[in-house]
């Protein structure tokens, strides 16, 4: 456990925030769960202290144009910047402190053509897509939440309610109708994925849209109303033709493409003839552990990235790692 003390003015009011370890003992760990970053969240009503920090030195700043944003040449490493090397407009966010250095992200106004994007400093611009499977922490988990505030603000221009125009606040964690003044949040849209099993069997589909041989967990959006286990329920029953109970919790995985939250879970057939609904699954099948390991050898079997909680998922039944994947 860690204690991080804030002074927050006005009035100089010491605020103590105790952070537990990630994963927790016992939990899994799961790629872009782990805590990289204290969010600082008392810190994005500071202007005094935002002002402050964002021109010091020693602050980083990674500027995003639309999505992308700068990389080294082998996507291992975000290229941060300071204030003076980064134009005076662009919306500031602020992403947090680690080991007491803030940290920022500026949304550039456009998107210039060509390597310089937005006028901004040399090198490699990308997408949290195309680097995420080789972006090391810290980086990777400052992206995937810079990103996903950048998709945010990207879609939210506008009130839904009155249509007025919205501006930023918060350090860019709130946004405000000038209008009617109602109060928008950053969302995560929820979804199930699951590893649904039968004895020493376990259930993979694939869409047709996929190259040949790709397989995956099932996994669906969870509806209005609707809890995580009678998502997972439903959808396999949807997908599949599959009743599943024993729905029991795995884990969960931000996954900012462009703003879900993945949580991830095991059930246990209760049927097992497969009829797939031809829309979001071509073909289902049961694979025996044996079935996953030799497809996976001879290639025949494409399962999952490492990256994602489908592939965690996966292994965390079958044991141990597997080869290959997408």
């Amino acid at each position: 456990m860690a204690t991080t003390v804030y002074d927050v003015r006005p009035g100089r009011r010491v605020v103590a925030v105790t952070h537990p370890s990630f994963p927790a003992p016992g939990a899994t760990d799961i790629a872009l769960s782990v805590r990289t970053h204290d969010r600082a969240g008392v810190r994005r009503v500071d202007e005094d202290w935002l002002e402050r920090t964002w021109p010091e030195p020693s602050s980083r700043i990674v500027p995003i144009a639309g999505t992308r944003f700068p990389v080294d040449d082998a996507g291992e490493s975000v290229r941060w910047h300071a204030a003076d090397e980064l134009p005076g407009t662009g919306k500031r966010l602020f992403l947090g402190l680690r080991e007491d250095v803030p940290h920022f992200a500026l949304l550039l106004e456009q998107r210039a053509d060509g390597p310089e994007e937005g006028g901004v400093g040399e090198g490699r611009w990308t997408t949290l897509r195309e680097v995420v499977a080789s972006l090391l922490e810290p980086d990777a988990g400052f992206m995937v939440h810079a990103v996903a505030l950048a998709e945010w603000h990207g879609s939210h221009r506008f009130c839904p309610r009155c249509g007025g125009r919205l501006h930023d606040t918060g350090a860019g964690h709130v946004l405000v109708c000038e209008q009617c003044r109602r109060q928008q949040f950053p969302r995560s849209d929820p979804a199930v994925i699951m590893m649904v099993t039968d004895g020493d069997r376990a259930l993979l589909g694939r869409q047709d849209s996929w190259p040949e041989g790709r397989y995956s967990t099932l996994a669906g959006f969870v509806d209005p109303g609707e809890s995580l286990e009678e998502a997972v329920v439903r959808e396999v029953a949807e997908e599949t033709g599959v009743q599943v109970t024993d729905v029991t919790y795995f884990g969960n995985q931000p996954w900012p493409f462009p703003q879900s939250l993945m949580v991830g879970f095991f059930a246990r057939a209760v049927t097992t003839e497969i009829e797939v609904d031809g829309a979001e699954i071509s073909d289902a099948r049961w694979f025996t552990r044996e079935d996953m390991k030799a497809g996976a050898q001879a290639g025949t079997l494409v399962l999952p990235g490492g990256i994602s909680i489908s592939r965690s998922l996966v292994e965390a039944w079958y044991g141990e790692p597997l080869p290959g994947s997408w």
